[in-house]
């Protein structure tokens, strides 16, 4: 009999997938559990499991930077829910990860009994963040723009953003989105007007800005 659930692992740490899936096979379903060590895997996991249940993501992958990586995966696997599972698990980058589409946050270092709850939690269909967590508003404006203007984005112009921060050129970005360079043109264009930038490069560092506030909080 196939396994009601199945759950992505995404992390590059193995003692620490090893803890997660410790989790998980305790949890009813017994669920199936694919594991990826960087980003591209963890693409590659969603794709080749397009009934996935959930996926638990690390911020900090071989691949990717900060919450870059759950833009992309937010644009491409629109019906996947993703939980952010993180050591940095200050209020500035919980309030953030759920800004940009995020279902949860899991801190590792929470407990096997919390970690559960919170997985259990997100397949009732809920928004799950850590016991210690108070919600506040964006304490630098900067970011709270920078939220608000990529979430006007459409899901291709998500993914062409965080390819553009990979360091991928139009003519790559066409071949891996099976699409024109002229369509990839296009979706640059509306990426730095709906960004207020001038240059595909200050749109990284627009990017990057979320990842730095991060750090910093």
């Amino acid at each position: 009999m196939a396994s009601a659930l199945t759950i992505i692992i995404a992390d590059d740490h193995p003692l620490f997938r090893g803890a997660l899936k410790q989790a998980l096979t305790g949890m009813a379903g017994n669920p199936d559990i694919v594991e990826a060590g960087d980003f591209e895997a963890a693409r590659k996991a969603a794709a080749a499991n397009p009934g996935a249940d959930l996926m638990l993501l690390d911020l900090a992958m071989p691949g990717v930077s900060g919450l870059s990586g759950l833009i992309s995966l937010r644009a491409e696997f629109q019906s996947l829910p993703v939980v952010i599972v993180s050591a940095s698990d200050d209020a500035a980058t919980i309030r953030r990860a759920l800004d940009l589409g995020a279902s949860g946050f899991i801190s590792k270092s929470a407990s096997i009994e919390d970690i559960r709850e919170g997985i259990s939690s997100v397949l009732e269909g809920n928004i799950y963040t850590p016991g210690f967590y108070v919600r506040g508003p964006e304490q630098v404006s900067e970011v709270a723009d920078l939220i608000a203007r990529l979430r006007t984005l459409t899901p291709q112009q998500s993914r062409v953003l965080a390819m553009l921060a990979e360091g991928l050129l139009n003519k790559q970005i066409a071949y891996e989105l099976g699409v024109s360079e002229a369509t990839i043109k296009a979706h640059v264009s509306a990426i730095l007007l709906k960004l207020n930038v001038d240059s595909r490069t200050q749109a990284v560092i627009q990017l990057g800005k979320i990842g730095a506030a991060q750090a910093a909080a």
